[in-house]
Order: C-alpha cells, then structure tokens, then sequence
C-alpha cells in the first residue's frame, strides 16, 4: 500500500513522518528529495543556473536559496520556471525511491508530500492521511518555532491551501491539537485499519 502523508505548516506533519520511520516504515520525503535534486554537479543545478544566472550558485557550488528566494518569491513566472525544472525531477526520483522500497519487500511505503493537493500527486498514492490542527494552535508553534511574529505566522498559513480542504481530500485524519501520544494513537488506529504492516 502506497500511502501519501501531507498537512499544512505546523500541523506535526513531521512528527507523524517520524513515527512512522521509528515503526519500521520506509518514507519518501519529498523535501529532502527537493534537497538532493540540486546538490552541487548535479543536472537540475546546471539547469538553474542557465535559467536564473549564476549568481544563483554560491562560491562552493551549492544552489544559494536566498537569492534564488528573492527572485521567484514575488514574481510568478520566474517561480513557474523553477517548477518546471525542479517538479519532474523531484517525482522521477520519489516515483524511483517507492519502487526501490517496494523491491526490497515493503508491503506499506509512505509517501511524504507536503503539497501533495497543490501539486495534485493524489494518484501517486492509494491512500492519504491529513494531519491537521487548529489555526491557533499552527500559529502558535510557527511564532515559537520560527520566532515569527503574528502576521508573519498568519500570511504563512493563509498563503497555503485551507487545511479544511485537504482534510475533504483525506482518507483519514490525525488530529494534532493534543499530545504527542494522542497523536500516535490516531495513528495506530489508522494503521491498523488499512492492514497497513511495514
């Protein structure tokens, strides 16, 4: 069973990625995939320094965020660009990884997509679990977690799909407002719905 695992920013979307690793389970995570795609030498990284100009690329030839950051934050298209290099090869190598997994005799691979409605990967996995909580709780570990201030935590939220929107897309949801085993205990239950074993 392939099983997509998504939330929205301070939901403990992580948190529950990591229990899941400490249960046995294998997990693709599309962040640190994001991250591997454009270390130094690699294609994707040459590709954007054609398009973006090298000052994008910092004197130990690793991809420089911020400046990459400042040119696609606040301009559509030159983000749409990015997109267009970085989402293929991120999916090769996510799409490689769930087969490797599976090859290896994983009956259950998890599949960690932040933006998995946005990027409308819902046919990449058979089920989807949601892990949500309040804005008001989001808000309040984005200030503490990212030392944010208010506004800053609230154009982060508001600047991603509702939450109560991913959750009508989900086949499960893990309510994170409480504690950490509460938390797991969701979890469990869902697991142990979907005979969903390592």
């Amino acid at each position: 069973m392939i099983i997509g695992l998504t939330g929205s920013i301070a939901t403990g979307k992580s948190t529950v990625s990591r229990m899941l690793k400490e249960k046995g389970y294998p997990v693709v995570d599309a962040d640190e995939i994001s991250r591997q795609v454009v270390e130094p030498g690699s294609i994707v990284l040459d590709k954007i320094a054609d398009v973006f100009g090298e000052d994008v690329i910092d004197q130990n030839g690793r991809l420089n965020r911020e400046k990459l950051g400042s040119l696609i934050f606040k301009d559509k298209s030159q983000r749409k660009k990015l997109n267009e290099i970085m989402h293929p090869a991120v999916r090769q190598e996510m799409i490689r990884q769930k087969e490797s997994w599976l090859e290896k005799g994983f009956n259950t691979v998890i599949m960690d997509i932040p933006l998995l409605f946005e990027s409308k990967l819902e046919s990449y996995v058979e089920k989807i679990i949601v892990v949500t909580a309040t804005p008001a709780i989001q808000r309040e570990r984005l200030i503490a977690r990212n030392s944010l201030s208010g506004e800053e935590a609230d154009a982060r939220i508001n600047s991603q799909l509702p939450i109560t929107e991913k959750e009508e897309g989900a086949d499960a949801v893990i309510n994170n407002n409480d504690t950490l085993e509460e938390t797991e205990r969701q979890l469990d239950v869902i697991l142990a719905k979907w005979h969903a074993l390592p």
